[in-house]
């Protein structure tokens, strides 16, 4: 009730329309300022054109910037797919660990419910046991492979 509460005062006081001002002002700024550097980006990339077409001829420079343009693009996707495995992996590593800490509030949330319940910690205890025994069947059991590699 104390969450609901503060976020009513929070939108009675203006807090919150504040802040939606400031990052709506923020966001503005930002891509301004990434629309002036893309043009100077831009005019950089004219004039090393220029300069090189005046050196090297407008066919022989016009081929050139293709060419490297098509390279850095194969680059540039080659390193994205290269790094998409690792990518991957720390998004499900992210995700069991988010699905571990909502299933330990779960239990925690629902501890005392049970401990006050007909079964009592019973109800608590039996799985956990049955957990135990299964880990230590499945330590203790053999290998079903019959072709371990070894032939006698």
């Amino acid at each position: 009730m104390g969450i609901l509460a503060s976020l009513i005062s929070g939108l009675a006081s203006g807090e919150t329309v504040a802040a939606m001002r400031r990052a709506r002002t923020a966001a503005i700024v930002y891509g301004l300022a990434m629309a002036a550097a893309l043009c100077g980006l831009g005019f950089l990339i004219g004039a090393a054109y220029i300069w090189t077409a005046t050196r090297y001829g407008s066919l022989a420079t016009a081929l050139g910037f293709g060419a490297g343009f098509l390279v850095l693009a194969g680059l540039i996707l080659l390193i994205y797919r290269i790094s998409a495995g690792s990518r991957a992996r720390r998004r499900a590593q992210q995700r069991n660990a988010d699905m571990k800490a909502i299933g330990i509030a779960a239990a925690l949330a629902v501890l005392p419910t049970l401990l006050k319940g007909k079964g009592g910690l019973s109800v608590i205890l039996s799985p956990a046991v049955a957990l135990a025994a299964y880990a230590i069947y499945r330590e203790n059991m053999k290998p079903d492979d019959p072709d371990d590699g070894e032939h006698k």
